[in-house]
């Protein structure tokens, strides 16, 4: 009998939180993982960690929001290995604001990242992946790429885009046999929040807004779901017989999707201009997240 060779996947953004979960629960399947870092010192953990499971991550020094990186990160992986079957873009950044305090630098800063960086990796793996006809790619996004979420301007138009470049591309490499899959999270405990803390509120017109929103964050912290509940779905996304475009997961993830589905466009904006203990039981009501006690 033939040895089975390992499905080949490379995780972004490895050092930390889903990435990290992500790159362990892979490799813990019988995954061969390439675990890409900004800088070699920040995978301390991560190695540290395989270790302790008895498994192997192998780490590729890269950072998505510069192309250079990414082309002499994937030249580094294409050297150890013929191919890639499996891409998850994990790699992203937060981006507070309100749309009349995000300057273009704010949102060109997301985008780099959470969009053109994972554009950067599909484009580094689908001349192969076409070839052998076969691969899948996961874009991780968010549950505020479904939900036009208050104050989160940069980061918020970020991963709409991601979720509208993640669906284009599924239409397009279907013929090659490569599928896309886009895990969208709700809360999950990663280092994230801890960075993304910023309120600019240069106007000082919009108190109500920036409270709201870490509101929500706080709640969402104080139930937060494990990363490794979101590496589980990634790969089912990647290994399921049954595959689908959009995996929900994490606290508030698919409850505050389908809440938003069932609101109208005019009844989201409604919700904007209530004062805040209606907003708070109207949210609770819609979206099923209590945030009276955050």
């Amino acid at each position: 009998m033939q040895p089975t060779i390992p499905l080949v996947a490379v995780v972004t953004g490895a050092n930390s939180g889903i990435g990290r979960a992500t790159a362990l629960h892979l490799a813990s399947n019988g995954y061969r993982v390439f675990g890409t870092v900004r800088s070699l010192d920040r995978a301390t953990k991560l190695l540290d960690k395989a270790k302790s499971l008895g498994v192997t991550v192998e780490i590729i020094e890269m950072d998505v929001a510069d192309s250079q990186s990414v082309i002499g990160g994937f030249a580094d992986i294409f050297r150890a290995t013929h191919h890639v079957d499996v891409l998850v873009n994990n790699a992203g950044v937060g981006g507070n604001g309100v749309v009349e305090e995000s300057t273009p630098e704010m949102l060109e800063a997301s985008f780099n990242v959470n969009v053109s960086g994972a554009v950067r990796c599909i484009q580094q793996v689908l001349p192969q992946m076409r070839e052998r006809r076969s691969g899948t790619i996961v874009n991780v996004t968010s549950v505020v790429g479904r939900l036009a979420a208050i104050a989160q301007a940069p980061y918020v138009a970020s991963k709409w885009a991601l979720e509208g470049v993640s669906e284009e591309l599924a239409h397009e490499v279907a013929p090659f046999g490569i599928r896309v899959a886009i895990v969208e999270p709700g809360v999950t405990k990663s280092s994230i929040f801890a960075k993304n803390i910023d309120s600019p509120n240069a106007t000082g017109a919009y108190d109500v807004h920036y409270r709201r929103m870490f509101q929500f964050y706080a709640a969402g912290i104080a139930n937060a779901s494990p990363a490794e509940e979101v590496a589980r779905v990634i790969e089912r996304a990647i290994s399921t017989d049954a595959p689908v475009l959009r995996y929900a997961c994490s606290w508030g993830g698919e409850s505050i999707i389908e809440g938003r589905e069932t609101l109208s466009d005019e009844e989201w904006i409604a919700l904007g201009a209530l004062d805040d203990e209606a907003y708070l039981s109207r949210f609770e009501d819609v979206f099923g997240v209590d945030l009276h006690k955050s």
